[in-house]
């Protein structure tokens, strides 16, 4: 199954999201361009990508239902149609609500996009390279970020804001020529699904549902994905800038660490779970508590937190994204092909819900302490970013304990079909004592 064609089909789908993960940032790089050109200030400019979060995030479970219907092909052609009339909309909209239309094509074709390449890769691959490839899906996809960040920025100030939104939509063009005419669902002979259930109903998606595998992989992703979005994509810039006191050239460089690391920490994660996969709800909880340890000592870090800190808060939220993974994992180990995009769909929403609310928690506290009086240094005061994002270690323990309850189910699941979960102090010492018999084994030999 692993041929050449499999991996030109992998290939294809992930130059699709990738393409996707482009045309979700770009507009993030263009706040002061686009604050100038619809004549608005920064509340309602946020509105852009907020609202274009909410259409991602409500459409992962219909996705991924449509995704089993109809197959990968179709639904990462349409989604990159949607995408590409949304950067067709932004290139010519000289109004916010026009503007914001855009944006929201953009969001719902971006919804297709990741879930429908998702499901490629347990058709084509087996099991054994499923997780490696999962992350490696993910961590190439990111390099999206950096084309928004570098060759298109570069372009619309050097041509202007149609010519640079036009050639976004040039790329969703070019991913549907490929996808149409190279890409396939599935290889030749594969059997076909038996429809034991009708296909993209209530029945499949609460099916899918009833699966513990799958709720543990939506409270992972939910638990761990969320801190690192709700830096990157809206309080960390401010942050470090107005509540740290650091230039933006400071900040710049740290929120390009963080793709950076990112990228670096996807095989590592992908390789131990395909080695561990008993241990993965334990990788998730023990990067959790990293992120809020690390979390806790910069917010209660006296006065400015000094770079080094910062770096290693950067390093822990970046790794959250590869960890966040592991969720569609549990979604491919625990169901059948024939709901695995409904699945995906449940798990991807869990760490966009959780960021959308976060954001939301944080804006809402900073507006409160400077109502009430209590951040007389203005609005985005270090102290009241402290109050602020310490909404987020709530966030997460309410996750984690998420996951510690669905997980006793999953293992009560796991005894039942004869597979026991040792404990992880059992399961260290036992590992420590093997390594140890072959270590006196080479040396007696």
């Amino acid at each position: 199954m692993n041929s050449w064609r499999a991996w030109m089909v992998w290939g294809i789908g992930v130059f699709a999201y990738l393409v996707a993960v482009m045309q979700r940032t770009s507009f993030g790089v263009v706040g002061l361009e686009a604050s100038a050109r619809f004549h608005v200030g920064g509340a309602v400019l946020s509105s852009f990508t907020v609202l274009q979060l909410v259409v991602y995030a409500s459409l992962q479970i219909p996705v991924g239902m449509l995704v089993d219907r109809f197959g990968s092909r179709i639904m990462v052609a349409i989604g990159a149609v949607f995408m590409g009339l949304g950067q067709l909309q932004i290139a010519v909209a000289e109004t916010t609500v026009t503007g914001i239309i855009g944006r929201m094509l953009v969001g719902m074709g971006d919804a297709m996009t990741f879930v429908s390449v998702l499901r490629l890769v347990p058709l084509w691959f087996n099991a054994r390279r499923a997780p490696l490839l999962t992350q490696l899906t993910g961590m190439l996809g990111m390099l999206g970020q950096l084309v928004s960040v570098i060759p298109f920025l570069a372009l619309l100030h050097a041509r202007g804001w149609t010519t640079g939104f036009l050639s976004l939509a040039s790329m969703s063009a070019l991913v549907v020529v490929l996808v149409l005419a190279l890409l396939r669902n599935a290889p030749e002979g594969t059997a076909p699904r038996e429809h034991t259930q009708p296909e993209g109903t209530r029945a499949v998606l609460a099916a899918a549902w009833r699966q513990p595998g799958t709720r543990l992989g939506l409270w992972s992703h939910f638990t761990v994905q969320f801190s690192g979005n709700v830096f990157a994509l809206a309080w960390g810039f401010p942050f470090l800038v107005a509540g740290q006191g650091y230039d933006s050239g400071t900040a710049a460089g740290l929120m390009s660490f963080f793709v950076v690391v990112a990228l670096f920490a996807g095989p590592p994660v992908g390789r131990f779970v395909s080695r561990h996969p008993l241990r993965r709800s334990t990788l998730v909880l023990l990067i959790t508590a990293l992120t809020a340890l690390v979390w806790a000592v910069v917010l209660v870090y006296p006065g400015q937190a000094p770079l080094w800190l910062l770096v290693i808060l950067v390093a822990a939220l970046a790794v959250g994204g590869p960890s966040s993974m592991i969720g569609f994992d549990f979604a491919r180990t625990f169901n059948p092909s024939h709901r695995l995009g409904t699945a995906t769909g449940i798990v991807n929403s869990g760490g966009f819900v959780a960021a959308l609310i976060t954001m939301f928690l944080i804006g809402w506290l900073l507006d409160v302490q400077h109502a009430m009086g209590l951040s007389p240094a203005g609005l985005y005061s270090l102290s009241a970013f402290r109050v602020a994002l310490a909404v987020q270690l709530l966030v997460m323990a309410f996750g984690a304990s998420m996951i510690l309850r669905v997980r006793r189910k999953v293992r009560r699941q796991l005894a039942a079909n004869g597979v026991h979960v040792a404990p992880l102090l059992v399961a260290v010492r036992a590992a420590w004592a093997e390594y140890r018999s072959r270590r006196t084994a080479e040396v007696e030999g």
